[in-house]
């Protein structure tokens, strides 16, 4: 979506159209609590609308914070769905929260599988590889998935249907292409737009293209979207070129809800650790922290010979803070190039705290060993965000949509 130049100012003119230093302005960007967007150069620029109430907000350096809710819609509709990948059910239930039903789910990982058996027994859940699956004869309104993406050569300048098969993006234009549904939903991580230089997912949209559709994509971020957590998507949405429906994407909030508001009463669950050595490192850590809060000596004894490398490395020994959103959760919490630490204990945070933060409600059980249960939370889409998604598919099917919630493309 283009940018109006003179709704937007760069970085310098915002800091001094706020009578704030750059620094303030990129600290408060970093931390979540002010939006930025890039123009047509990619560089950052800020709304002016949104600059005075982001003065008033964070002036003393804290945001406002919001309440935290797993969003459930009161409207149910007729609407099914079709998914491939499902993990451990985090688009699926936001869908179903959204107002959706499925037809069928598909997930290859037998924790995963069992997790969504487990939680809802009614819904029809195959545990198998969606390369051995036809079909042929199902129906569905959409299709979605949140494929793994696989590098795949592109012949020339665009790469047709048959050039995608093996991978896993393919099986899922395969799945379209045999159902037939109004609308495809695709997610994937944001760095897909630059892998191979672009060209993986131009050719993924050609394909999609080729089989009857057309397309609009974005990346949304999860912070703005009710979800207490730094989480950036890239969602691909096709609508079947003989329907005449906008594209319609979900609005940013203009808030955040923070790590305090996530985990009030979190149940306690299990959780991994730390040994004694990186405890000791932890502890000196403050809130919001990372490596560069320790004394120089440490510094290098935990970095070894990351220390003289270049890059922020940001993730490492990092603490969390209460007073924003979390990091982007990871499949462990205690890898040393992203650790996520509790912002008062030290200790990784357990499993309902991830869950918690990927906007799974307390009830939804997940199964197989602690290290499966947190692969399966950190690889999920945030539920409230997967509900976002979900409204605006639904406003296309009805044919109307909220101007202030969602926006065209």
């Amino acid at each position: 979506m283009s940018i109006e130049p003179r709704s937007f100012m760069a970085v310098s003119d915002a800091a001094k159209n706020l009578n704030v230093s750059t620094d303030t302005i990129r600290r408060w960007e970093k931390k979540g609590l002010i939006k930025a967007s890039r123009d047509k150069h990619n560089y950052r620029v800020f709304d002016i609308k949104e600059q005075q109430t982001a003065y008033d907000k964070y002036v003393n350096g804290l945001g406002d914070t919001h309440e935290y809710q797993i969003l459930k819609s009161t409207e149910q509709t007729t609407y099914r769905n079709i998914e491939l990948f499902a993990g451990a059910g985090g688009l699926a239930l936001g869908l179903e929260n959204a107002g959706f039903h499925h037809n069928l789910l598909v997930e290859i990982d037998k924790h995963a599988a069992e997790t969504l058996k487990a939680n809802r027994p009614d819904w029809n859940v195959v545990c198998d590889d969606a390369r051995d699956i036809s079909f042929f004869g199902m129906t569905a309104d959409i299709i979605t998935g949140g494929f793994p993406c696989q590098a795949f050569s592109v012949a020339g300048q665009s790469a047709g249907f048959e050039d995608a098969r093996g991978t896993l993006f393919f099986e899922l234009a395969r799945c379209v292409k045999e159902v037939n549904p109004k609308i495809v939903v695709g997610e994937n991580v944001k760095g897909l737009l630059t892998h191979d230089n672009g060209k993986t997912l131009k050719a993924m949209l050609s394909i999609l293209e080729d089989i009857g559709y057309r397309v609009s994509y974005k990346v949304l971020r999860a912070q703005y979207l009710d979800v207490p957590q730094k989480r950036e998507r890239l969602v691909i949405i096709a609508v079947r070129k003989d329907l005449d429906m906008p594209i319609l994407f979900p609005k940013e909030k203009d808030y955040t809800i923070s790590m305090r508001e996530a985990l009030k009463n979190v149940p306690s669950s299990e959780g991994q650790q730390y040994p004694d050595k990186k405890y000791k490192i932890m502890s000196l850590v403050p809130a919001g922290g990372y490596w560069k809060d320790l004394p120089v000596d440490l510094q290098k004894e935990y970095m070894g010979g990351s220390f003289h490398l270049g890059g922020g490395k940001t993730g490492m020994a990092r603490r969390l803070s209460w007073d924003e959103p979390s990091l982007t959760l990871t499949c462990s919490p205690a890898q040393k190039q992203t650790e996520r630490c509790h912002p008062s204990e030290t200790r990784p945070l357990s499993i309902r705290e991830y869950a918690r933060i990927q906007t799974f409600p307390d009830n939804w059980q997940f199964l197989g060993s602690v290290g499966a249960q947190y692969k399966q939370i950190g690889n999920a889409v945030p539920c409230n965000l997967a509900y976002h998604i979900g409204r605006c598919i639904i406003a296309m099917l009805n044919g109307s949509y909220d101007n202030e919630t969602m926006e065209k493309y």
